[in-house]
């Protein structure tokens, strides 16, 4: 056996486990167009792998049916969001995160719907729909879903864009590349 071919069949292995979305967040792999980095390829990157984050205790909220609802104008309130999600199903509760200084709407929440399977259809059919204006962004709540979760404050997340330099990819909105290994063929 060369050692072409064990190179060969790693490749494959690592090609059978691969996913476009992000199962368990590893900050140099969000930060990778491929999940093929090895270095921090900026200062973000590098501020996540060395942060610490815990989510936030005693949240009353399902994290399994709970969604991350980003990129509202700041005219939107609770009642927009209930009313919006209602289409789909009963929304248990929205919370919209307000600036501490100024009390305006930061632009993100997250609504609890009354199941996972309304959660996931919401997730389908409401992302990236109009709300009052704008091109909202629906995605599953990663802060305490998936494991080593780094928000964007600390470096992480998933969000950015290429113009400013910060790459993250990974989730919903611009996923993983699948990585060109030599000698495989889809």
């Amino acid at each position: 056996m060369t050692s072409a071919y064990k190179i060969y069949r790693v490749d494959a292995d690592i090609l059978k486990t691969w996913s476009a979305y992000a199962k368990e967040y590893d900050p140099l792999k969000a930060g990778s167009i491929d999940t093929t980095d090895t270095v921090p390829h900026d200062k973000a990157i590098t501020r996540a792998i060395n942060s610490h984050y815990e989510p936030p205790k005693g949240l009353k909220s399902n994290p399994s049916r709970t969604l991350f609802v980003a990129r509202f104008g700041a005219k939107v309130d609770e009642r927009d969001l209930q009313d919006y999600f209602s289409t789909i199903g009963d929304v248990k509760s929205v919370k919209i995160i307000l600036d501490v200084v100024t009390g305006e709407s930061q632009g993100y929440g997250f609504v609890e719907m009354s199941s996972e399977e309304e959660a996931r259809r919401a997730v389908r059919r409401l992302n990236e729909g109009n709300l009052r204006g704008s091109k909202i962004f629906v995605d599953h709540e990663c802060g305490r879903t998936m494991k080593g979760w780094k928000p964007r404050r600390l470096g992480g997340g998933f969000g950015g864009k290429k113009e400013s330099g910060q790459l993250r990819f990974g989730g919903r909105d611009r996923p993983f590349k699948r990585p060109i290994l030599p000698g495989i063929r889809k």
